[in-house]
């Protein structure tokens, strides 16, 4: 089994991966990582979430999103291509207006997803 997160380098991204590492441990499973940031330059946060997933004996691996669809299509696909027994993503706060206007990738991982999906807010 695996335990799959949706990153990007946001706050809410940094929360969800920092407990998508825990999340992992505490079950003795696999960590899949799933890039979203546009810009794929190198960043410090992510290599060191993923080197302490491993020094805590994690096994993590990092996949890029392709964004041939939207973010939360990928995710669920990811999800299931790996048997996942957990999705973990990062929420912000949204007006009313904006869920209207552009949707929300986080609602439709949370009706959609075949397993269990973890929200977690930034501190």
């Amino acid at each position: 089994m695996t335990v799959v997160v949706g990153y990007v380098a946001t706050k809410e991204g940094h929360a969800a991966l920092d407990r998508a590492v825990q999340e992992a441990s505490t079950r003795s499973t696999r960590l899949l990582v799933l890039d979203s940031r546009a810009k794929k330059s190198d960043e410090p946060y992510l290599a060191q979430a993923l080197e302490r997933a491993r020094a805590e004996g994690v096994e993590a691996e990092l996949r890029a999103l392709t964004h041939n669809a939207d973010p939360a299509e990928d995710i669920i696909a990811a999800a299931e291509e790996v048997d996942a027994e957990l999705i973990v993503i990062g929420l912000r706060r949204r007006t009313p207006v904006g869920k209207l206007i552009l949707g929300s990738n986080a609602q439709r991982i949370l009706l959609d997803a075949a397993c269990p999906v973890l929200a977690v807010k930034a501190p």
